[in-house]
């Protein structure tokens, strides 16, 4: 990580292949949006969305993996939107950041439809935590919206047989299910836990729009190798390090 500045910091990602400006103090992506982004099963060619994309980690770890991908990012907050044009353009990374409302998106994208759609969205309800006092990591951390709707709206964007993508706590899924049962076939759903003696925390879900294939449990991704903490990447699992570092894709299959 370096400073720029009293108000950003330029972080690392895949091993320095991206180098992605973020708030000091605001909402930080970690490794949840390049493991989501490693999920993505696209091709060259293919359109993209990420809604809700933040400084646009996920999208433009897609585009380093898959250049030829077609990315295109919703934010609702400006600044977030803009460090992501700065981030897409610093990384020679082509994308298209819009910034506005998942409930009221702007007309260009409401006239398009894509082959994926992904989306890592915010991970605290209302009344269940307090909220962070820093207004870009409360709008980011503090859900206003419910799954149902954020699948919702990702499901209107998606073209007959796109693939919807996200990533979030474990706990949702049950709400997840009964939205996705309309409308959406071929559900995934891939675990994420820290480590082998650790009930996953994280799920990562992936269905079909317009088919109706039945619903996967997949084993789970184990992150750490050790048992215990330690900030040592070597204790990454093999998989996870070669997400995290190189950009591997992760099949979820």
């Amino acid at each position: 990580m370096t400073e720029i500045g009293s108000d950003l910091t330029q972080d690392a990602f895949l091993n320095g292949a991206l180098n992605i400006l973020q708030p000091k103090s605001g909402y930080r992506a970690a490794t949840d949006p390049v493991f989501m982004a490693a999920s993505i099963a696209a091709k060259p060619g293919d359109t993209v969305l990420e809604m809700g994309c933040g400084v646009g980690v996920a999208m433009l770890c897609l585009g380093q993996r898959v250049p030829d991908c077609k990315l295109t990012g919703l934010e609702l907050q400006p600044e977030y939107a803009d460090l992501a044009r700065q981030n897409a353009e610093a990384n020679d990374i082509s994308a298209k950041i819009l910034s506005g409302d998942l409930m009221q998106m702007p007309p260009e994208l409401r006239e398009q439809n894509f082959d994926h759609v992904m989306f890592n969205p915010p991970f605290y309800d209302y009344g269940k935590v307090t909220a962070p006092d820093d207004l870009g990591k409360s709008q980011a951390h503090v859900m206003d919206l419910e799954i149902s709707d954020w699948i919702k709206a990702g499901m209107k964007r998606l073209k007959p047989k796109g693939w919807l993508t996200f990533i979030h706590r474990i706990d949702i899924l049950p709400k997840a299910m009964a939205a996705l049962s309309e409308g959406a076939g071929d559900i995934i759903v891939k675990p994420l836990t820290s480590r082998s003696s650790q009930p996953a925390k994280r799920i990562i879900v992936t269905c079909r729009k317009g088919t109706n294939g039945p619903p996967v449990l997949l084993p789970p991704l184990v992150i750490h190798n050790s048992d215990a903490h330690s900030s040592d990447a070597g204790t990454y699992s093999s998989i996870a390090q070669g997400i995290l570092r190189n950009g591997d894709a992760l099949p979820i299959s």
